[in-house]
């Protein structure tokens, strides 16, 4: 095998065989495929793509570069994944929800890729946490608490982890087959027996038309399915943020103020991740799903869950309780002023996405530092009205300088004219 050979093999529109895509992905994982050559083949792979099968051999390779899990537990294992937007840290709420009505979910996640916010550098906003932990330890925090979100250890699909950093960096992140091979390496080695996978659509999405997500949807469904693990998927608007805040720290306080049972504080964020949670259930055959699920929220016990993964995961024994305390807060805060009144008649999502990396919370390159602290708060809706010089948002920022850039690039991301109805929430479900 020759890592040249299978990249100009698609670079010349032929997709490699299933034994050189496993060989490719083992190569990952090993080193054996240098950096150079793993950039140039997601560039190729991204311009000229790969056939069903060839995805579907690439998915396989990558999740059986690792250790493939399995489970002796006495309710189901599912999860989630969302292909990534603004403010969507539904994650967080999911994961401790679906544990409260007896589910258990392993969940690996990925960190921040390109203008899209990460879990894992949201739930290490949080003080002590970390999130990378054993195989060992992985199992144990399932077993005893029904929920951890943590990062892909060395031995659980090593291939992905290290291509996800370089289509970051690479400007491939938004080719269906590495998009489908990526989620899916690290779902299928987590040994699920369900999968509800969340496409976005829109503006602050990768996928930015229906077409294009619809198609996304059914690639995932499809492969999963086809490797035996029972799947169905949401196609859901994108274009405005999920929640009101955008950045890493604040994001998780609007998710402890949903799993406080404070529903209003980001109404969109709690209607997906509850449509999401009922959609698991009633797939493992549960009646009243939507029941259990509002009850783990409005009860306490899903905030009860979460507060023990923190603990679990180095993160403050009290964060249930006195959260407020525990999250980093940026120096300078300011308002955007609305340079004119109006109607908020359009959100370019990718622009504020770009906007927080600015801040520095996302990454310019894999080996950069997140700031926590830094991003947005209480962003103006679409369809909603504004006065000028009324804040489209606050801009949370380490300085002056940094928060003035952020000013300039939020007034140039929100149009304001006419006004805009927004659109349903969950666009279409692929079964």
């Amino acid at each position: 095998m020759d890592a040249r050979a299978i990249i100009a093999a698609v670079r010349r529109h032929h997709t490699p065989s299933a034994e050189e895509l496993a060989w490719f992905a083992k190569g990952l994982a090993t080193g054996e495929v240098s950096d150079a050559q793993a950039g140039a083949f997601a560039m190729a792979v991204c311009l000229n793509g790969l056939s069903d099968e060839g995805r579907v051999s690439l998915t396989k390779g990558m999740r059986d570069s690792g250790d493939v899990l399995h489970w002796d537990l006495p309710g189901p294992v599912l999860d989630k994944h969302s292909t990534g937007g603004v403010g969507d840290c539904v994650s967080l709420i999911l994961a401790p929800t679906l544990a409260a009505c007896g589910v258990y979910v392993p969940m690996i996640s990925g960190r921040g890729l390109g203008h899209t916010g990460g879990t894992l550098d949201k739930l290490e906003a949080i003080p002590g946490l970390s999130v990378d932990v054993t195989e060992r330890r992985l199992h144990q925090i399932t077993r005893d608490i029904g929920c951890a979100i943590v990062s892909a250890t060395g031995q659980i699909a090593p291939a992905d982890k290290r291509l996800y950093a370089i289509r970051d960096v690479t400007a491939t992140v938004e080719s269906v087959d590495l998009i489908t091979a990526s989620i899916l390496a690290k779902k299928l080695a987590a040994g699920l027996e369900g999968l509800i996978l969340d496409v976005k659509c829109g503006s602050g999405a990768f996928m930015k038309t229906p077409q294009d997500a619809e198609a996304l949807a059914r690639a995932l469904v499809d492969a999963s399915n086809g490797a035996g693990c029972k799947t169905e998927a949401m196609i859901t608007d994108m274009n405005a943020p999920l929640a009101p805040a955008l950045g890493n720290a604040v994001e998780v306080a609007v998710c402890m103020e949903v799993l406080s049972g404070n529903a209003a504080a980001a109404p969109r964020l709690h209607e997906l991740t509850v449509a999401l949670c009922v959609r698991l259930l009633a797939m493992r055959g549960v009646d009243d799903a939507e029941e259990q699920v509002t009850r783990a929220i409005s009860s306490g016990a899903a905030m009860e869950k979460f507060g023990q993964m923190v603990a679990a995961l180095g993160g403050p024994p009290d964060m249930a309780d006195d959260w407020h305390t525990h999250l980093p807060k940026a120096p300078v805060v300011k308002p955007v002023p609305a340079p004119t009144a109006g109607h908020i008649a359009a959100i370019d999502g990718e622009a504020l996405g770009f906007a927080v990396v600015a801040l520095g919370g996302g990454r310019h390159v894999e080996t950069d530092k997140i700031n926590p602290s830094v991003g947005f708060t209480d962003m103006i809706a679409l369809g909603d009205a504004v006065a000028a010089g009324e804040p489209l948002c606050m801009v949370h920022a380490a300085t002056d300088g940094d928060a003035a850039e952020a000013v300039a690039a939020v007034q140039a991301a929100v149009r304001i004219g006419d006004a805009a109805k927004p659109g349903p929430l969950i666009i279409g479900r692929i079964t």
